[in-house]
């Protein structure tokens, strides 16, 4: 008995989609692309979709005077000029040359205290969640856990790797610890093993819901119990109108790996992000143990080689600048999406009032700064919804079924505030408003 393959190509050399790897078929992999190009779809609309930083900051004239700060730096700690030069155009160390200054950041802002080696600098932190993926599964019965609904970076590179992906069930505080521990058992009652939890405490991305103080000491406390590792991304805390304490500076154990990134709160061209990862690692033939931060460093050798030194120069002389810390330097930013964030929800509070009858099932929460908010509609809020939205009424959002693994967000908006000025964010608003009453009454 014989048996065919299927053909690679057919003879116009077109690849068979059964040829390529599974996860690129997945609609999932399409939604960042989706998220970085309706804007450019409809460019007459005013866009709640893109998660970019406010422009109205940057200053090109400002970016070699970064590079010379840090190369200033390395004059002062003796570097020669030849070493100097090297520093700026040759391939760097392949774990970062600013890992120092990095961590001095973290003390500053985060009053976190890290060795310098448990530091990884990346290309953005999408790398850094690649490499930590890679280096903490080892095969399909260990799943990632994910606070829903989750970021799809987290989620479309954990496709990519062949992870499976399974949801916690979110509260209006974050992981519920005792969802997390149902869910856990469940996994282990299936033989699989549940190796990590993706969470985003402050500010998240998509909902904007902060996890207060108590619920991250209950977060660490079950995680302890579960025998899990926590993967915190904190990339928007530095805006957030109240400072919590970030998981990776409650954490006694080593159980939290720390993701952060440089693009909403600094440069986003520069692509640098960065993991700390403290966590021991069994040597090998008697050896001394070392850092999991040296384990994603081999894997970033084959990944990137390196992150561009040109990029880590830019950022670190941004950081010297401003006293080695970013939340100074994110005063007038953080400010700016408070109040984006204010005008938003109050433009909706004037025009779906709550009691009124055309916002019967209309529902939005009140995040304490970052990015995003959370909109409820009575009706399904799918691209073709969208296509309308934009199209007749002029505004554009994102649908939160893309952040979720089943159909819960099926009637959820997700806005982004952080790229408009007050007044388009006033105009948008009142444009959405129109749009969600229209709909629904035609729905109804």
């Amino acid at each position: 008995m014989t048996t065919t393959t299927p053909a690679r190509t057919d003879r116009d050399g077109v690849l068979a989609r059964t040829a390529l790897h599974p996860s690129l078929s997945a609609p999932l992999l399409d939604t960042m692309n989706f998220l970085n190009e309706v804007t450019l779809r409809y460019p007459q609309a005013i866009s709640f979709a893109p998660g970019r930083p406010y422009e109205g900051d940057f200053d090109v004239a400002r970016v070699p005077g970064y590079i010379e700060t840090y190369l200033d730096h390395l004059r002062g700690r003796g570097h020669s000029e030849e070493r100097v030069r090297t520093a700026l155009y040759q391939y760097g160390e392949t774990a970062g040359q600013i890992r120092d200054i990095v961590a001095r950041m973290l003390e500053v802002d985060e009053d976190l205290t890290v060795d310098p080696a448990s530091v990884v600098v990346t290309v953005g932190c999408q790398e850094a969640v690649l490499l930590t993926l890679r280096a903490l599964f080892t095969g399909p019965e260990d799943v990632l856990l994910v606070d829903s609904p989750a970021y799809v970076g987290i989620t479309g590179a954990a496709g990519l790797l062949d992870i499976p992906v399974v949801p916690v069930p979110g509260t209006p505080d974050g992981s519920s610890p005792e969802g997390l521990e149902r869910t856990v058992r469940e996994i282990e009652a299936s033989g699989r093993r549940a190796r990590c939890l993706y969470v985003v405490p402050d500010c998240s991305n998509p909902t904007g819901v902060s996890m207060r103080r108590e619920a991250r000491t209950a977060l660490l406390d079950a995680a302890a119990r579960l025998d899990l590792l926590l993967l915190e991304d904190n990339p928007y805390g530095v805006f957030s109108r109240v400072r919590r304490p970030t998981l990776k500076s409650l954490d006694t154990e080593r159980r939290v790996v720390y993701l952060g990134s440089f693009a909403k709160t600094a440069f986003p061209g520069a692509r640098v992000g960065f993991v700390v990862a403290d966590q021991l690692v069994a040597g090998a033939d008697g050896r001394p143990p070392g850092l999991l931060a040296h384990e994603l460093a081999k894997v970033k050798s084959m990944v990137t080689v390196n992150t561009p030194t040109l990029s880590q120069a830019a950022v670190a002389g941004l950081l010297l600048q401003n006293g080695g810390g970013l939340r100074a330097a994110n005063e007038a930013s953080a400010r700016h999406y408070q109040s984006t964030m204010r005008c938003l929800r109050d433009t909706l509070a004037a025009e779906l009032p709550p009691g009124a009858p055309e916002s019967d099932g209309v529902r939005w929460n009140d995040p304490d700064g970052g990015f995003f908010l959370t909109l409820d509609v009575p009706f399904e809020a799918d691209e073709a919804a969208l296509d309308v939205s934009a199209e007749k009424y002029g505004v554009i959002w994102t649908p939160m079924r893309h952040f979720h693994l089943d159909d819960a967000g099926d009637r959820q908006i997700r806005l982004s505030c952080s790229y408009l000025t007050t007044d388009r964010a006033a105009e948008g608003a009142t444009r959405l408003a129109r749009f969600v009453k229209d709909r629904a009454a035609s729905n109804g």
